[in-house]
């Protein structure tokens, strides 16, 4: 999560509250432990995110 963090720039806990979303499209629960599929994310960042 961190390293998602910082390639996209968004702050940890924003990117914390969007993984608890109920059906993230973009994240993968390995045991305990929450992973970011990368081209998923990015997808949801360009159609979700303006600046």
């Amino acid at each position: 999560m961190k390293e998602a963090a910082e390639y996209s720039n968004i702050g940890i806990n924003k990117l914390e509250s969007l993984l608890r979303s109920p059906r993230c499209p973009f994240v993968l629960y390995v045991g305990k432990k929450k992973l970011v599929k990368r081209k998923e994310f990015e997808k949801f960042i360009s159609d979700n995110v303006e600046i």
